[in-house]
Parts: C-alpha cells; structure tokens; sequence
C-alpha cells in the first residue's frame, strides 16, 4: 500500500486563517477590537504554514510518485501554487515583528509563485485540456498569487512592483473567469467531489479589491466598489448554489470558501480606514461577522475530521 501524504491544497487552511488575521487587524485598526485576536490568528496561520510546509516536503522525499502525480494532475496541480500565496501571508503576519524575516518570506514566495504560475500556464496554453477539468482552481497559481504579491509588495514599501503584479493579476483573472464561465454555462455539471472549489470563485474579486486598495492612495475609487460589489454578487450565488455544493459531505475542500469569505471582510474594512461611508460602512460589520463564522465552522469541521481520523486521503494502492 501507498503512504496517505498531505495533499497541497491544504494550504488553503493557512490562508484562511491568515486572511481572518488580516481581518482582525483591519478590524481593530477601524473599530478598535481586540489587535490580539488578529495576531493570534496570525500566530496559528503561521504555524499551520511550518507544518505543511515539513510535510509537504516529506511527501516530495518519501512519496515522490504522489507529489509527481498531484503535480501533473489537471486540477489538484493549481493548488502547488498556495504554498507560494501562503508564505507572503506569513510574510504579512511577521511583518510588524521582523522586516527582515518578512523580506525573505516575501522574495522566497513570490519568486515560488511567478515561477509556478508561468510554469503551469504554459502548460495550459499548449491545449489538450479537458473542459471538464476546469475549475475555480485555475485562479490560484496568477489570479490570487498576484494579488498576494501585489499586497504584500506595497505593505513592504514596494508599490510600483506591487501595482505591476496588481494588473498582472487583475486581467488574468478577467482572462480566466470568462474560460470558466464557459466551463460552468456549456459543459456537464460538476461533479460533488469538485463543487466545493466553488468557494474560490468568491475570492479574486475581493483579495483584487484588498490588492487595489493596497497599491493605490487616497479615497478610494469606483474601481474598489466595482470589485467589491462584484464580490457581493459571487457571495449571493454561492449563498444560492450552497444546497447543491453541499451534496459532497464536508472535507478540507471547503477551506476554499474561507479566503474569499475573509476577503470579502477585510476590504470594506480597509476601505473604512481611508475614508469610505455610506453603504460600505453599512454593511462592513455583518461581513466581518460573516467571515468569522465561516471559518470557525470550517476549522470545527476540520478539528471533526481531525479526531475522526479522516483528515488525510486515503492511502493509494
């Protein structure tokens, strides 16, 4: 029998709970909450990071036909792309600790994440695909690796290359969604197994409009409401489709809702702190509440999972 090894979309877990930090800090910066919460989860993000980060490793020297296979694999290989995103968020979270700690995390993640991305689009660009296969997950490796660059870039002080990786990000993400919606309008439903990577469909919106946000000055413009309305839309279909998604019982996939969800919090929250009113002001608290309860139910299922002993696959013959 194979050994079960940590697949890489687990990394999902770590930008959940990094993006809920990030939450928090923009909520105590705003409406002067508790900054611990936020760091502690920052903290917890961080962790998760180092331990799938070992074990990931582990897999590459003690199941290295897994790894070759999730690698060549047409949906499971995009998920390679978070171990870049999730560094820049334990970029994000050492940065008001160690600038120099942060620097490298940054430059070893966003070099990880550019070289992936090209890597695999390349590969999608020679054709052969599946139109089955194409999921939400096409986002990961650009979409949410450049507006993760773009973030962490300005918080470093470097926002001419983060407003480079924000467009980068920005029309592959157009690029994409319109490949996808094709997908999702035209080709056979997705399967259960698949549904849960809906979730991700909420994020390039609203972790684009916190990119924005971080690469831009002053009051925010129309283009930050745009990408947030536009985030509220995709939070109402997936709020629709919820039942259908749910016919795949809960598993790790469904950390995919969290980063969006947490993105959707923080983005109304950063915009608060530079000057918005009205309607974002409205509804920025039930979003931040929202998000929390997203993740906390996603992290009892996992902790479920956990004590279940179902957390990791089943090994493979």
């Amino acid at each position: 029998m194979g050994t079960a090894a940590v697949p890489a979309s687990y990394f999902g877990i770590v930008l959940g709970l990094a993006g809920l930090g990030g939450a928090w800090r923009h909520a105590a910066q705003s409406w002067g909450l508790p900054r611990g919460v936020g760091e502690v989860l920052m903290l917890f993000a961080a962790i998760a990071w180092l331990l799938l980060l070992a074990l990931y490793a582990f897999k590459w020297i003690h199941a290295r036909e897994q790894a070759l296979q999730e690698l060549e694999h047409p949906v499971q290989c995009c998920f390679v792309g978070l171990i870049g995103v999730a560094t820049m968020l334990v970029a994000m979270a050492a940065l008001p600790y160690s600038r120099p700690a942060a620097q490298l995390l940054f430059v070893l993640g966003a070099t990880f994440t550019i070289v992936f991305a090209v890597w695999r689009t390349g590969i999608l660009w020679q054709g052969g695909r599946d139109p089955a296969a194409t999921t939400p997950v096409l986002y990961l490796p650009t979409v949410a690796g450049l507006f993760v660059t773009a973030t962490t870039a300005a918080a470093l002080g470097h926002g001419d290359w983060g407003q480079l990786a924000f467009g980068a990000g920005f029309f592959s993400w157009l690029a994409i969604e319109s490949v996808l919606l094709h997908r999702l309008y035209t080709v056979a439903s997705m399967p259960a197994a698949l549904r849960p990577t809906l979730g991700i469909q909420l994020a390039p919106p609203v972790v684009g409009a916190v990119a924005y946000l971080s690469v831009t000055p002053g009051v925010p413009g129309p283009l930050a409401y745009a990408m947030l309305g536009y985030g509220l839309l995709q939070a109402l279909l997936l709020l629709r489709l919820l039942p259908w998604i749910r016919q795949q019982r809960f598993a790790p996939s469904y950390w995919a809702f969290t980063f969006g969800a947490t993105a959707l919090a923080a983005a109304p929250l950063a915009m608060l702190e530079r000057g918005t009113t009205g309607a974002v002001a409205a509804i920025a608290p039930y979003l931040f509440v929202a998000a929390n309860i997203v993740v906390g139910l996603v992290a009892v299922g996992t902790v479920r999972l956990i004590l279940q002993g179902r957390m990791l696959p089943k090994a493979a013959a």
